[in-house]
């Protein structure tokens, strides 16, 4: 009997590992780690960004230019450091872009402040405020605001970009047959926090 039942126990060590099915990682999609700049004004809690880029109370911005590299990539976000300072910035809601070509729309190489010398003083100022106004390009509008998110703006040639201020409060930015923003509209609140002062 003792010696069935130590067979019965040597064959279970033998063969059960054999019939173990182990989980394989997803693989984490690695890019450059660019050395360049941030690309526009983005909105930071302590530590995280998210490319939903909401004006909230308790994030503060880091303004578009800031020196920026790329340190690593994950599933969801990539690392960086960001005028020296580390930071997570998360893929939440543009999932359907890969995570090295969404790591290069914040990461530039290109500075955005020397473009920017070259901008009117009004849109200069709008852009160095986080504020978007009439007349502006898409470009600019990237630089003050950031990215509308992908899974709602799947194309940035839409006449249309539609962005969150919070969880509830939406605005959109809608540009002429010249990409030139025709109008920016959405609740009050919203507006008074995105809509630049008309010069």
């Amino acid at each position: 009997m003792l010696k069935r039942l130590a067979a019965a126990a040597l064959l279970a060590a033998t063969v059960l590992p054999a019939t173990v099915v182990h989980a394989q990682r997803p693989t984490v999609p690695q890019g450059p780690l660019t050395n360049g700049y941030l690309c526009c004004n983005m909105r930071t809690y302590g530590n995280s960004i998210s490319d939903i880029n909401y004006d909230e109370q308790g994030t503060s911005i880091v303004a578009v230019g800031t020196p920026a590299r790329i340190t690593d990539y994950n599933m969801r976000w990539f690392d960086a450091s960001i005028g020296g300072k580390p930071q997570k910035i998360k893929n939440d809601y543009s999932r359907n872009i890969p995570m090295p070509a969404f790591a290069q729309r914040y990461v530039v190489t290109e500075d955005p402040k020397q473009k920017m010398a070259a901008f009117p003083p009004a849109v200069r100022d709008a852009i160095l405020a986080a504020k978007v106004m009439p007349g502006m390009t898409r470009e600019q509008v990237l630089m003050a605001i950031g990215y509308p998110v992908a899974g709602e703006n799947p194309s940035l040639e839409a006449t249309t970009w539609r962005y969150w201020r919070d969880s509830w409060s939406e605005y959109q930015v809608s540009f002429d047959e010249k990409d030139l923003v025709k109008s920016v509209i959405g609740d009050p609140v919203a507006l008074s926090r995105v809509l630049a002062p008309t010069p």
